[in-house]
């Protein structure tokens, strides 16, 4: 039988366990950082503007986190541990799992700037929008720990359930965008809603960017 190579188990080797170690904490902050934004989204969506703040301000923290880890990743992989194309594969991954953070924590801010009372079919539109993120990364985390497990097939399955909530979004992003639209809103808060909107199927799409770096992985590990 053919031995799989699994270049992101890494693989149990006592040299490269702390990089290891630091993509699964990496794959959790991006997934926590996601969780603490649905907190502010749902905290909008009842008026405590309290929690929302404390949301935000989380997404934030989480945000940072993720930012380190990646920095500490690619030095430690900078220094040749790996061949040069599994090095520049998961350096890719990395980097695309860090756009994930960063493009949650733009919708975070986006949201914080937003203070007047939204009508009720924009905050349920949103809260379906962010529903799909959370559902996307969700599956993008298992399919990461599948892939870490050298469990191919389950991986390949999880990413392509990513792929079906992208579409999703993109319709999501449409039906957002139009409550949006034909609200009555003054024009700052009009703005920020419309580009709240963006940002989130945005979100989705640098998931989805992941998952199909997850695909590449599998693919290679057979």
């Amino acid at each position: 039988m053919k031995e799989m190579r699994n270049i992101l188990g890494w693989l149990g080797m006592a040299e490269e366990k702390s990089i290891l170690e630091d993509s699964q904490k990496h794959v959790e902050e991006t997934y926590q950082t996601v969780k603490f934004f649905d907190e502010a989204i749902k905290a909008f969506a009842r008026g405590d503007t309290q929690a929302k703040i404390v949301a935000i301000a989380n997404v934030a923290e989480s945000e940072h986190k993720a930012d380190i880890l990646r920095s500490k990743m690619i030095d430690e992989l900078s220094k040749g541990l790996l061949l040069p194309p599994d090095r520049e594969d998961l350096m890719h991954f990395v980097k695309t799992l860090d756009r994930i953070a960063d493009w949650t924590n733009g919708a975070a801010r986006l949201l914080g700037f937003i203070e007047q009372k939204l009508p009720d079919d924009i905050l349920g539109n949103l809260s379906v929008a962010t529903d799909l993120i959370v559902e996307s990364i969700t599956k993008l985390r298992d399919g990461i720990h599948s892939l870490a497990k050298n469990d191919l097939k389950k991986a390949l399955e999880e990413c392509d359930i990513v792929d079906k909530i992208e579409h999703k979004a993109d319709d999501q992003k449409r039906i957002v965008i139009g409550s949006v639209i034909r609200a009555k809103l003054d024009p700052a808060t009009l703005l920020l809603s419309y580009q709240l909107g963006e940002y989130l199927e945005g979100v989705t799409d640098k998931i989805e960017d992941a998952a199909d770096l997850v695909k590449v992985l599998a693919i290679k590990s057979k």
